[in-house]
């Protein structure tokens, strides 16, 4: 078999339900300034050169740590009281990857690529680590 050099990606979705937040810092009569809520789906995508010995990027359930931060911190909460900037979803994909970066990521082998925030079906922000596009 011949073997081609690449990347190996996956990725990991959990979900957030009844979390709500209000975008303080919009204009008077934006709707979103309001409390709202969404079910938010966060999706994680790790990477990596290699594949571990039993042959994965990373064993999805490495990642329970992440999943139990989530359930803790920011499930069934209002995000305005658990974080300490304006709460777009934009700003929360890149708390959640430093957080991932800094707790997760120095015990497993694959390295975070990005994070999307989806706070509907069709609507979702993400970062992406080192700000590469």
């Amino acid at each position: 078999m011949v073997v081609v050099p690449g990347w190996f990606t996956i990725e990991k979705s959990f979900e957030l339900d009844g979390v709500s937040h209000e975008l303080t810092e919009l204009p008077a009569g934006h709707k979103c300034r309001r409390n709202h809520g969404h079910n938010y789906v966060i999706t994680l995508t790790l990477s990596a050169a290699d594949l571990d010995e039993t042959g994965f990027v990373t064993d999805f359930g490495d990642l329970r740590p992440f999943r139990e931060h989530l359930q803790d911190t920011y499930d069934h909460r209002r995000l305005n009281d658990v974080v300490s900037f304006h709460p777009t979803a934009e700003l929360l994909a890149q708390h959640l990857g430093s957080w991932f970066i800094g707790h997760v990521e120095p015990e497993i082998h694959g390295r975070l690529v990005s994070v999307r925030v989806a706070e509907t079906s069709s609507a979702s922000a993400t970062w992406i680590r080192g700000g590469q596009a």
